[in-house]
């Protein structure tokens, strides 16, 4: 495993299998398909960043790399993709064999490009927040809360916006500062390009052109017009805040039997044509406070008679869900063109009914966006998630823009496709497989918002023929791939990293064991885990449309040690007898003597053993003499903190002790070996009331299916 590990931490990149089945017919024998995790901007601690610019195979386009044969005498170079000989251009008239590049060190297979010419000028980031109103007194004094701490935290440099919305949408004019002035359009049908242009007055005193696209200060917007809306943090902070501070409630009256009147739909296609309009091309996010569900306008999901509930799977199923493809329809567009205009949309949904998530999913995915579920705007989840976006210490997000995906692999492998946050740029090509999976149909992918975490999933095919066919094919027994990732870095300037790397290839029956040796069953996992959600969007119980939408945006995005945490959680128990260790997701490891830590993703529990709770109570741990039991308290407290830390969205924290109410969010996860039914319990452990069967029952029963 831990040479897995390794490959991870040099590249990002994680395969299930390591030598890679080498014919068409035995990949397919493999089931698991040949595939890979890779996380485009993993941060790599002495990654080389070169300030020129790469040097490209002049047929295929692939980038120079350590894998490429080199003959320094002859100053030529030669691709490994597809073999093509390349001359060197004339500064690297010096190379030689103790003389070479970063690029063609071995180690270095993964390196960034940054170079002035290519990149332009640094652009900065705008954010435009997008505000539901809709919400009780309590909730919206939260929020204001935690959009006041948001705004201390934006860099300077950042171009903002706000927008709020209920009944109808207002879009503050904040370069306007002697007073609140906002643009009122109605929530009940859609907003053109055009009517923000006219309506907002970006051509006061001059006359509209009536031909081409308008879109930012390149085609005809001043920059004074652009500025009224999108203003530097640090020039508008005042008036932000005081925005902010005067927010109000939503004053339209709402019947005692119906939902609040809220566009959230206009409220977006309003904030994705301002951006449009303003700055297209230059990343952007849009990040929607959301409150409650859709009611009015394109994009609702339910109606307004509270007497109607919202949509449910089974609702879903039977097609009795009238809104619901005419929302996706919407959503879809909005997809559409914030991909086009290079920006992302980001969703904060805060209520304890759903919001439309899964409507909306569509366009936070394909846009690269992030997603944070939680019950109230004063839930830590919300708040430490919105704060660990903006956060500047060296475990922030990294958020970068505008990126697109290219790749290159050897002439016998395809890609069928991605499944993650990306949107297909349907550039076919010869490495494009005819079957398609996830976003497929090309060999280059737009990402307009991505980060440290981001991870994509690629699946391939192996179009190599077994037999007579395969003679004339390559003779070497390595497979190569290459990964270009073009982005806007996050402190504004345009990067290229490149990541090359070579997996060797077998075929016949004789070589069964070398593919079991390479192959690694959690990165596997990952990827099947992907695949089936991809394959079964609609099978699905125990949750909500809304909350299947978020786990499976949030599986999709993720690296395999968290995709594989979200699998299977993990246990670690703290006793006076042993250090940390992990242990079985089995009712029987609780004992009263001991502290469990449940990490599984989105929550993570610390759970006191009765008779360690007894002792906290009792203050032990504060008394001289009991500085082991101080620091058995503290130790799961430490591990559970970092964890917190590095994870995003911020899981839930639950401390809780054996027999209280909160133990449900450990035992819910726990294998019911024991049960009310059982015989002889053991003491000091626990029961779970349940009538479901155990692990073993039902791995018996899959026994006997299988050998019938």
């Amino acid at each position: 495993m831990s040479e897995f590990l390794d490959l991870e931490a040099q590249d990002g990149i994680r395969m299930p299998w390591n030598v890679i089945p080498g014919t068409k017919q035995e990949a397919l024998n493999c089931v698991i398909p040949v595939s890979a995790i890779y996380t485009p901007l993993k941060s790599i601690p002495d990654i080389p960043v070169l300030p020129y610019s790469p040097l490209r195979c002049r047929m295929c386009r692939s980038i120079l790399n350590p894998f490429s044969i080199v003959d320094y005498v002859a100053k030529i170079w030669v691709c490994p993709f597809c073999f093509q000989r390349n001359q060197f251009p004339q500064h690297y008239s010096s190379i030689s064999e103790n003389n070479l590049p970063a690029e063609l060190f071995p180690q270095y297979t993964t390196v960034e490009y940054m170079t002035s010419t290519e990149t332009g000028p640094v652009v900065p980031p705008v954010f435009i927040f997008v505000v539901d109103t809709c919400i009780i007194e309590e909730e919206i004094g939260y929020l204001k809360s935690a959009l006041a701490q948001v705004v201390e935290l934006l860099p300077d440099n950042s171009l903002v916006g706000f927008i709020t919305f209920g009944t109808y949408v207002q879009v503050h004019e904040l370069g306007f500062g002697l007073l609140p002035k906002a643009y009122v359009f109605k929530g009940t049908k859609e907003v053109t390009k055009e009517q923000i242009l006219e309506q907002m007055c970006f051509f006061a005193g001059k006359k509209m052109p009536t031909t081409g696209v308008i879109a930012g200060t390149r085609d005809g917007l001043s920059s004074e017009s652009i500025s009224r809306f999108l203003l530097p943090a640090s020039e508008c902070e005042f008036v932000l805040n005081s925005v902010i501070e005067e927010m109000q409630k939503d004053p339209w009256p709402v019947p005692a039997d119906q939902r609040a009147s809220r566009c959230t739909g206009v409220a977006l296609s309003v904030a994705a044509n301002l951006l449009g309009v303003c700055v297209p091309g230059s990343g952007a996010r849009i990040m929607a406070f959301v409150g409650g569900p859709s009611t009015e306008g394109p994009g609702s999901i339910v109606s307004k008679s509270l007497s109607e509930p919202i949509r449910s799977h089974k609702d879903l199923d039977k097609d009795s869900a009238p809104l619901y493809d005419k929302a996706v329809k919407f959503y879809n567009q909005i997809a559409k063109q914030l991909v086009h205009q290079g920006h992302v949309l980001d969703l904060f949904a805060c209520a304890v009914d759903q919001v439309g998530v899964a409507e909306m999913k569509v366009a936070i995915e394909k846009t690269g966006g992030m997603v944070v579920l939680a019950e109230s705007f004063g839930h830590s989840v919300f708040k430490d998630s919105l704060r660990h976006i903006f956060q500047s210490a060296d475990d922030n997000l990294g958020l970068s823009y505008n990126g697109i995906l290219e790749i290159n692999c050897s002439k016998d492998v395809k890609v069928q496709g991605i499944i993650g946050p990306c949107t297909s740029l349907e550039k076919k090509s010869p490495l494009s497989s005819d079957t398609v999976i996830g976003q497929g149909n090309t060999s280059a992918w737009k990402m307009c918002g991505l980060d440290k975490k981001t991870s994509l999933c690629f699946v391939y095919d192996i179009a190599k023929k077994d037999g007579p066919d395969s003679i004339g094919q390559s003779t070497s027994n390595l497979f190569y791939f290459q990964f270009l990732t073009y982005y806007q870095h996050n402190e504004g300037m345009m990067r290229l990293r490149s990541t090359t790397i070579s997996r060797r290839w077998v075929s016949g029956t004789d070589n069964v064991e070398e593919l079991v040796a390479g192959f690694d069953q959690e990165a596997a996992a990952a990827v099947m885990a992907r695949l089936v959600s991809f394959k079964m969007e609609t099978e699905v119980f125990n949750n909500s449309p809304d909350e299947t939408a978020y786990f499976r945006m949030m599986l999709d995005r993720e690296n395999v040690a968290n995709a594989v945490v979200m699998i299977q959680p993990s246990l670690i128990s703290y006793s006076f007898q042993s250090g940390p260790e992990p242990v079985l997701l089995d009712v029987t490891t609780i004992a009263s003597d001991k502290i469990l830590l449940l990490n599984s993703y989105f929550t993570v529990v610390i759970f006191h053993g009765v008779t360690i709770a007894q002792w906290r109570k009792a203050g032990y741990q504060d008394q001289e003499g009991h500085e082991a039991f101080a620091q058995l308290l503290k130790a799961p407290h430490e591990e559970a903190n970092s964890i917190i830390k590095e994870r995003f969205p911020v899981p839930r924290l639950v401390v809780c002790d054996q027999y209280g109410s909160q133990a449900r969010f450990l035992l819910a996860k726990l294998n019911p070996s024991v049960t009310y039914n059982s015989d002889n319990p053991a003491p000091g452990g626990d029961v779970i009331f349940t009538d479901d069967v155990s692990f073993q029952v039902f791995m018996d029963h899959l026994q006997r299916l299988a050998v019938q």
